[in-house]
């Protein structure tokens, strides 16, 4: 909803709960672009490595739950659901090649790991591509 003045129109600017999704989104991609590097140092023959993928993958998953706990707080406040819908199915993905992952299925594991990191690639690129604001109320 943009509102103008004497020519001037003013976009609204992005809510703190909009500013607090972009940053867990911000740093649910750090945390995931790790995870091929440390696959990629394993596959070269340093298998301390292992444990940094390991450890990077509760990291990314505990990061993706949090992004979802703040995507429902998005969704409530804002009534804005692209982003909780987003999540949940980058959170459900992360949660299938975690399991994976641990069960050794790399013939899952590493497509899924691939498609995840693209969807949130997307997914940053959206919250930061226009400000996340208040949607319109809709007659019920």
């Amino acid at each position: 909803m943009k509102t103008e003045l004497a020519g001037i129109v003013a976009t609204p600017a992005t809510r703190p709960s909009g500013w607090t999704l972009r940053a867990v989104v911000s740093a649910h991609l750090v945390a995931i672009v790790g995870q091929p590097v440390f696959a990629g140092v394993y596959l070269t023959g340093d298998y301390d490595s292992l444990h940094w993928h390991a450890v990077g993958a509760d990291v990314v998953t505990s990061i993706g739950y949090s992004q979802l706990i703040v995507a429902i707080v998005v969704w409530v406040r804002l009534r804005q659901v692209w982003p909780f819908l987003g999540t949940a199915a980058v959170v459900a993905a992360e949660t299938v090649q975690y399991f994976a992952g641990l069960d050794g299925a790399l013939w899952l594991h590493v497509p899924l790991g691939v498609m995840t990191v693209a969807a949130l690639v997307v997914q940053f690129v959206a919250v930061w591509r226009r400000p996340v604001v208040r949607g319109e109320a809709r007659d019920a």
